[in-house]
């Protein structure tokens, strides 16, 4: 690793400024200057190689009680990040470890490692700690196994299948035994990727036409599991086309992060009576126990190139919210990452 560059009294992080009313707008956020604190005992000091945006941070921007606790105005934004210890006052941290944290939108970070793993440069590339053997990652395996309980001989439907959880959800499904793995995305190039690359059975670009008959000549069997990342059209087609006794994982609903007025809910869930189907929330926190065989499984399948991922990498942190807005528009293939200097 090159030598670093002395640490500097201050270094720009991003706050937010208002609260987006609909869709954000970058009048919303303030790249602003502030010191770099000298960490404290039990501290480490970060430098960030990496920052992660995510469809979950727009929830944050909102006042709304939620799972998550609203980002503060005119304070540092939170994310994932990957980055350098420069300074460490921390016992089992030293000068040189590269650390997966929570103090992201920024280029340096002061805190307590206890919530930080540390990860290894040589074992993989340091972006894909945040992508498909970190947080999506997870993601995209606890709620394929655990939660939809995935079977071999299952017909499996993902929804934005060319973004970050996405495009690994069906890979997974594939070598978890499914039978048919069909996925949604916003471009014929994405949908080029998934049958090509990632190796699903059939795609559709949802702007082509009504999800619901898109599906049905996709999967004119029907479906067993749908992973659901995009919530409104997706959600009520995959109800139409979802067999008996079938399994809905709700991980996102992106099509109303934006909303200004509330959206109706799917007008066909009276279904779920006859069908007798199972609908149930995603949050990857309640499922960080399965982290050791995630990383042990997934992390093999990567090195084989039995699992393959993309990513979509912006250059410098003052891209960081135009990455971010970019990932809300379905810019991005893959995991949305910003990559800092050094």
């Amino acid at each position: 690793m090159a030598e670093q560059a002395a640490t500097p009294a201050t270094a720009r992080e991003w706050h937010l400024a208002a609260r987006p009313q609909g869709w954000p707008v970058p009048t919303d956020f303030a790249l602003v200057e502030a010191p770099v604190r000298t960490p404290g005992p039990g501290e480490v000091l970060v430098r960030n190689v990496y920052l992660s945006v995510d469809p979950y941070m727009r929830g944050r921007m909102s006042d709304r009680k939620s799972y998550a606790e609203p980002y503060e105005l005119d304070k540092p934004m939170l994310g994932g990040a990957v980055g350098r210890v420069v300074a460490s006052r921390a016992e089992g941290f030293a000068e040189g470890d590269y650390v997966l944290h929570f103090f992201g939108w920024r280029e340096y970070a002061t805190f307590d490692p206890r919530t930080a793993v540390k990860v290894d440069p040589d074992a993989a590339p340091l972006s894909t700690y945040l992508g498909v053997l970190g947080m999506p990652g997870l993601t995209a395996y606890a709620g394929l196994t655990r939660v939809a309980g995935i079977k071999a001989g299952d017909v499996v439907f993902v929804s934005g299948a060319a973004g970050a959880v996405g495009g690994i959800v069906g890979q997974l499904a594939r070598l978890k035994g499914a039978s048919r793995v069909i996925g949604s995305a916003g471009s014929d190039e994405k949908v080029e990727l998934l049958v090509e690359e990632y190796g699903f059975d059939a795609a559709f670009n949802y702007k082509n036409g009504p999800v619901a008959d898109q599906l049905r000549a996709a999967a004119p069997d029907g479906i067993d599991v749908y992973f659901d990342n995009v919530g409104g059209e997706h959600l009520e087609a995959a109800i139409d086309s979802i067999n008996l006794h079938g399994r809905i994982v709700v991980c996102g609903m992106i099509s109303q992060y934006n909303a200004t007025e509330p959206t109706p809910a799917p007008r066909n869930l009276a279904q779920i009576i006859a069908k007798r189907f199972r609908m149930e929330g995603l949050l990857v926190g309640d499922h960080y126990d399965l982290q050791p065989k995630f990383v042990e499984e997934v992390s093999a399948w990567v090195r084989s190139g039995e699992l393959k991922y993309r990513e979509t990498v912006s250059e410098g942190i003052d891209g960081t919210v135009d990455a971010f807005l970019g990932l809300l528009s379905g810019v991005n293939t893959g995991k949305m990452v910003v990559r800092l200097d050094g």
